[in-house]
C-alpha cells in the first residue's frame, strides 16, 4: 500500500493533496499545526490551518504572511480528492492541532507538538486512531516526566513568600508557555497583577480576546525595581539581558521541559527552574502511540532513536525522519 505521505526537503508531503505540513520553506499549499515559528513560516502561497493558528501567523507576521488562508475547523472533513483532511486538537498551545489524513484504504496521523497533560489555555488533546501516527519526540528519553503544572507554580509562589522584596522574573516563551504560567498562578490562588515584557503582550491579549481568563495583566513598561515582590513575565533569553538588571537584584525563573536538566537550567541562567512543558513527555509519547493503535510509527524532531527503539520493542515498525528546521521545544522569542 503506498504511503500518504513521502518526506522532501520542505518536510512532510502528501502528492495526492499536493500538500506540505508544516514545511520548513515556503511552499504552494501548506497545512499548518500552530504557531510555533519552526512549524508556522511565512511567504506560503496558500494555507489551511485553525482559525486561532491563522490568527496567530497574522499576529507574528503581519496579515499578509501567505497568499491565501483557509480555515479548518477542529473535527470537520474537507475532502480532498480520494483523501479528506481533517485536524484535532493536538493540546499544544492554542488553536494546535493534529493533522488525519483519510482514504478508505489508510488513515495517517501527523502530531505536530502535542501534550497530554491538562491545560486551561487550549483545547485537550484528542486521541485519533490511525495505521500510521507520526510524531514528535522532543522529550524522547526515559529521563524526562513532567511532574503537574500546578506543583511547579507553587514553587513559585512558595518563593515569593520567602523573597518578599525581590521581583520574580520568569522565563516563558511567548506563544502559549507564558498564558499558561499565568493561567496556572490563578489557579493556584494567586490574584495579583502580571507584569508583562512587551515581546508577551500582543499573544497574551488574543489569548484574552479568545476566552481565557488570566486575570489583571499589564506591560512592564518603564518599571524596574519598584516591582519587587511582583512577578514578571519575559522571553527566556531576557533573563540574562541587560533588560532584567533594571529590577535589581531578581529571582530568575524559567518555564520549560529542559529545566529537569540541571545543567540546561544553569547554562539559561535560572536559579529557580520550573518544569513545565507544552510537550508530551516520555511516559504520554509511549501510551499515545499505544492508543493510536498505530502499525506504523515516524519519529520526528527530538530524541528521535530512543523512541523507535520503544516502538520497535513493542512490535511496531517505526523509523526516525531526521528532520531538520524544527527547535528543542525552547522556541526563539519572535514577538
Amino acid at each position: 500500500m503506498p504511503e500518504l505521505l513521502t518526506l522532501t526537503p520542505a518536510g512532510l508531503y502528501c502528492s495526492e493533496i499536493g500538500a506540505h505540513i508544516d514545511p520548513v520553506h515556503p511552499v504552494d499549499r501548506a497545512i499548518i499545526t500552530h504557531g510555533h515559528a519552526d512549524h508556522a513560516r511565512a511567504g506560503h502561497g496558500a494555507v489551511l490551518a485553525t482559525r486561532q493558528t491563522l490568527d496567530i501567523m497574522a499576529i507574528r507576521y503581519g496579515e499578509n504572511f501567505c497568499g491565501q488562508v483557509q480555515e479548518l475547523p477542529y473535527g470537520e472533513a474537507l475532502g480532498l480528492g480520494a483523501v479528506t483532511v481533517s485536524l484535532h486538537p493536538a493540546g499544544h498551545v492554542l488553536g494546535s492541532a493534529q493533522v488525519l489524513l483519510a482514504t478508505p484504504s489508510q488513515r495517517t496521523v501527523v502530531s505536530g507538538d502535542y501534550k497530554r497533560q491538562k491545560d486551561p489555555t487550549c483545547e485537550p488533546f484528542e486521541l485519533v486512531t490511525c495505521d500510521t501516527f507520526v510524531t514528535e519526540a522532543t522529550f524522547g528519553l526515559p529521563v524526562f516526566r513532567h511532574p503537574p503544572a500546578l506543583e511547579e507554580v507553587k514553587k513559585l509562589l512558595s518563593s515569593l513568600e520567602l523573597f518578599p522584596d525581590q521581583t520574580h522574573l520568569v522565563g516563558a516563551n511567548a506563544l502559549g508557555k507564558a498564558q499558561r504560567v499565568i493561567a496556572e498562578l490563578r489557579a493556584a490562588g494567586y490574584e495579583r497583577k502580571i507584569f508583562l515584557h512587551g515581546a508577551l503582550e500582543k499573544l497574551t491579549a488574543y489569548y484574552q480576546s479568545q476566552g481565557i481568563e488570566l486575570g489583571d495583566v499589564e506591560p512592564v513598561g518603564k518599571r524596574g525595581k519598584e516591582l519587587q515582590g511582583e512577578v514578571v513575565l519575559c522571553p527566556p533569553g531576557q533573563l540574562n539581558d541587560r533588560w532584567a538588571r533594571r529590577f535589581g537584584d531578581p529571582v530568575a525563573a524559567m518555564a520549560s521541559g529542559w529545566m529537569r536538566v540541571r545543567a540546561r537550567a544553569r547554562q539559561r541562567g535560572a536559579e529557580l527552574p520550573l518544569i513545565v512543558s507544552d510537550h508530551a513527555d516520555w511516559d504520554d509519547l509511549c501510551r499515545t502511540i499505544r492508543e493510536t493503535g498505530a502499525s506504523q510509527v515516524w519519529v520526528t524532531h527530538g530524541a528521535e532513536e530512543a523512541l523507535v527503539h520503544w516502538c520497535e520493542l513493542h512490535g511496531k515498525r517505526a523509523q526516525p525522519l531526521n528532520m531538520i528546521g524544527y527547535d528543542d521545544g525552547e522556541e526563539a522569542e519572535v514577538v
